[in-house]
């Protein structure tokens, strides 16, 4: 499925990829923006929904060069309709490099929340969770795109591992436990809870592309646990050889990923 992407550019030798059906959410978006305001309207949803993928490409890099700063590959960066995700080589083991560098894409978001807010504030009956009137005005879409970047970076913050907030919850286990062992109870409690917020989402506020994200949530955090535990095991069967002698050959590692 990754497979279906379209290349852009790179940035700091990190390729930038789109997947095909991010087009698909435009034309979407565009059609209901045409069908409501006409042409002024289909321009200015798309270009909220351009700024708005755009965050989602900072907060990438944001994860994307800490990573780099401590020698970690990054093969590319993917946008999606459910947001984007970081192809890392690897992800340190070490508790405190990979807190580092899951920090590292909310503090992102937060600091151009931050930005926007000391230009154009927000509106007198704002609320971070509910509705708030924003003016159809230039002023009102960074007043709405200050207010998403405060919702993404709460949102990744959520201890739903391979979220951000679940990776950070592996990093601090792994300062007490096995990093296996910290991987299983992160994992474990991401499911949980992206099985019950993919139910909420669905049945609730009927909000199926948030259940759908939680399902590639839940998905994603299985098999990177299966992906930790193979390693772990194939490099413990190839200590096992080299104890008795024979030559211990590179282990590829599957790139983990790191999003939405």
């Amino acid at each position: 499925m990754f497979g279906w992407s379209i290349n852009l550019f790179r940035i700091r030798g990190i390729q930038l990829a789109v997947h095909a059906s991010f087009f698909l959410l435009l034309a979407y978006v565009g059609f209901n923006a045409w069908l409501e305001g006409g042409g002024i309207g289909l321009v200015l949803n798309v270009a909220m929904v351009l700024a708005f993928f755009a965050c989602v490409v900072l907060h990438e890099l944001g994860h994307s060069f800490t990573a780099m700063h401590f020698g970690v590959g990054v093969r590319r960066i993917l946008l999606m309709p459910i947001g984007g995700m970081a192809e890392f080589d690897a992800i340190p083991r070490q508790p405190s490099r990979e807190l580092l560098i899951t920090l590292a894409g909310p503090a992102v978001n937060f600091a151009i929340a931050a930005v926007l807010w000391v230009l154009v504030g927000l509106p007198a009956d704002w609320r971070l969770f509910g509705f708030s009137d924003y003016p159809d005005t230039a002023v009102g879409l960074f007043q709405l795109l200050l207010h998403w970047n405060l919702v993404m970076g709460l949102f990744n913050l959520l201890p739903v591992f391979p979220m951000d907030g679940g990776r950070i919850l592996r990093a601090l286990l792994a300062t007490r436990l096995p990093y296996l062992r910290a991987t299983f109870w992160a994992a474990s409690l991401g499911k949980v809870l992206a099985l019950i917020a993919g139910l909420i989402a669905a049945f609730v506020f009927h909000h199926y592309l948030t259940a759908f994200l939680f399902a590639f949530i839940y998905l994603a955090g299985d098999a990177e646990y299966r992906a930790v535990l193979r390693r772990d095991l194939e490099d413990a069967h190839w200590r096992a050889l080299a104890a008795q002698g024979f030559a211990t050959p590179a282990v590829p590692e599957e790139p983990p990923l790191l999003g939405p």
